[in-house]
């Protein structure tokens, strides 16, 4: 289920810089300025949203975690945590000239086997899916919303 999310409303709280020739982008997360790709755009405006919107904890987001899928070093792109800090939401960016498909889906389950997280958000800020894992089932089910952050 395509969800019904307008990231660009958020770009206003982004903080971009120019320096020297490259254009910088401020990730409140890592509480430093990276160089602005596309992707890099996407993580912001996703993080701006679970910030502002969702009111998601900003103690509580990591952005480029790293993981180890089989022997290779990944990251995820952001890893939201529950109160307990135990996993809850993974979230997959990519720029937004880079469809949302099956490879998209399949590289978050992949990263998925190691942190067994319930919630799988992927998105090129144009096209949003959120799904919730049903691990004694091995499936899923797509969702009409992203969940709601649990503090308990």
């Amino acid at each position: 289920m395509l969800l019904d999310i307008n990231f660009t409303q958020y770009q206003n709280a982004l903080k971009i810089r120019k320096t020297g020739t490259k254009m910088e982008i401020f990730d409140p997360v890592r509480r430093k300025y990276l160089f602005l790709q596309p992707e890099e755009l996407v993580r912001q405006l996703v993080l701006q949203y679970l910030i502002t919107d969702r009111q998601y904890p900003l103690s509580k987001l990591r952005s480029e975690m790293g993981l180890q899928v089989n022997t290779l070093q990944k990251r995820c792109d952001i890893l939201v945590y529950d109160m307990a800090f135990s996993p809850f939401l993974m979230v997959e960016c990519k720029s937004a000239k880079v469809p949302i498909n099956q490879d998209v889906f399949d590289q978050i389950a992949r990263y998925n086997r190691t942190f067994k997280v319930p919630y799988l958000l992927v998105t090129n800020g144009l096209a949003t899916y959120c799904c919730k894992i049903d691990f004694d089932r091995e499936g899923y089910e797509f969702l009409s919303d992203i969940p709601k952050w649990i503090n308990t």
